[in-house]
């Protein structure tokens, strides 16, 4: 197999590993901050079609570009101020890609923040992080301090005449609060819950202003875009998929990992170079899930010849997601992992959906049957309608991301399910019960 590396100077994020500290100091080191004002200084507009001519696309699941993401705020302030928020809710199973750049890359972070609010006219940035992530918090703050302490934020930042302000809030562990609006719901101070869109967040978002909602590695990568140039990063990958992308390794490899590579590596590669291989070789390979636990699964003979990145995935009806790749391998049982996976999110589920709070308990109880071998072919049937039923049925994506792991259960191993279905449904012994028969009287009678 061919294998090529990423070349050391297209990185983007050299300290992934932590090798040469994560201080201001050390990041200076790395040219962050490097011209800073000088980007401030080119303008809104420069700013906002440089990201868009890179085609950087949203790293934290749904992939919208970025840079049209921007142009939707209005481009001067009226009577609400604008908000920048960002996503550091990193709650999707299999997915590590934020908690390491908060660890060890947290000025990248910073900075594009401090560009990204100049761009949408934000003078106050919020970081919503999540709450298991204690440690990352704290050294966010302290990288947040010591940018302040040199006045790389907070008043005239960079002496570019932008005054930002950023705060670190912490959600508390629901994953639907990943979900951009329920994120904002939550920072508000009420139950995380999506809201109907539209209104579009960029336009009626946190406490009714403006508001853009980007993940922490889409802010990330900002700085160095506009460093370096939008032909740069646009000149790796393919269109509509540029640049670099971080990848988590995970499941049945050898060496799990995090991992930056160029947006359409092959699958295969991916694993064997830096994941150290499966877990009983590549023939032991089973299938993976290459975006999170919310995209449906592909299969070995699928995995042969993948590539990564969003619209190849999206040939073989699945998604790039979050990046998160959790490798299956043939010494696990397939539907009991998923059937592990429906129960997650059944957990998970604010409840404000009818389709989603029911139906992820349905998905979850006829796999649970299926593990334990009492599932009839009628069941699998009707598991089939009911994740037809809850996609496409609620107000945000959460539906979809509890139903696409099952499809893909089903689409690819309905033969090996089938072998585990009766034809006709166990029959359990029936239990005598009391029941009244009058108001003096007990009998029992076979339930």
């Amino acid at each position: 197999m061919d294998i090529k590396m990423l070349k050391e100077e297209n990185k983007i994020f050299k300290n992934l590993y932590n090798e040469q500290g994560w201080e201001l100091e050390n990041a200076l080191k790395r040219n962050d901050w490097l011209d800073t004002k000088k980007i401030i200084d080119k303008g809104r507009d420069w700013i906002i079609n440089e990201i868009k001519a890179s085609e950087l696309r949203g790293r934290g699941g749904a992939g919208f570009s970025t840079g049209l993401k921007w142009s939707f705020a209005p481009k001067k302030v009226g009577s609400r101020p604008h908000y920048l928020v960002i996503n550091a809710d990193e709650s999707e199973p299999g997915t590590c890609k934020d908690r390491d750049i908060l660890r060890f890359e947290p000025q990248k972070l910073i900075e594009g923040c401090l560009i990204a609010s100049y761009a949408v006219n934000a003078k106050v940035c919020y970081v919503y992080i999540r709450g298991e992530y204690l440690n990352e918090g704290k050294r966010l703050q302290e990288a947040i301090d010591e940018a302040y302490s040199k006045n790389l934020i907070g008043k005239n930042a960079c002496n570019s005449g932008w005054d930002l302000d950023i705060y670190i809030h912490y959600g508390a562990g629901a994953y639907i609060c990943g979900e951009e609006t329920a994120l904002l719901e939550s920072l508000e101070g009420n139950k995380g819950q999506p809201r109907l869109k539209p209104p579009f967040p960029a336009l009626v978002g946190l406490y009714g202003c403006p508001t853009i909602v980007n993940n922490v590695e889409t802010i990330a990568v900002v700085p160095t875009i506009l460093r370096r140039g939008a032909k740069w990063f646009a000149s790796m990958g393919r269109p509509k998929n540029t640049g670099t992308k971080i990848f988590c390794i995970s499941g049945n490899v050898n060496t799990p990992c995090n991992v930056e590579e160029e947006m359409g590596i092959p699958l295969k590669e991916l694993i064997e170079k830096h994941g150290g291989g499966v877990i009983g070789g590549w023939k032991n390979l089973q299938a993976v899930i290459p975006g999170g636990s919310s995209m449906p699964m592909v299969p070995k003979d699928i995995c042969e010849t993948l590539k990564m990145d969003f619209d190849s995935l999206v040939e073989v009806k699945s998604g790039l997601g979050t990046a998160g790749v959790v490798v299956i391998n043939k010494d696990e049982d397939i539907v009991k992992c998923m059937a592990r996976i429906a129960r997650f999110y059944k957990h998970e589920s604010c409840g404000q959906c009818t389709p989603c709070r029911e139906g992820a308990g349905w998905m979850w109880r006829i796999l649970e049957r299926t593990v334990k071998g009492e599932a009839t072919h009628k069941d699998i049937d009707l598991l089939t309608d009911v994740t037809k039923q809850i996609e496409g049925h609620t107000i945000c994506a959460f539906g979809e991301g509890s139903a696409w792991p099952v499809q893909g259960l089903l689409r690819h191993f309905r033969k090996d399910i089938d072998k585990r279905c009766f034809s006709e449904p166990i029959i359990k012994k029936k239990r005598k019960i009391p029941y009244l028969i009058d108001q003096h009287k007990l009998e029992s009678k076979d339930a």
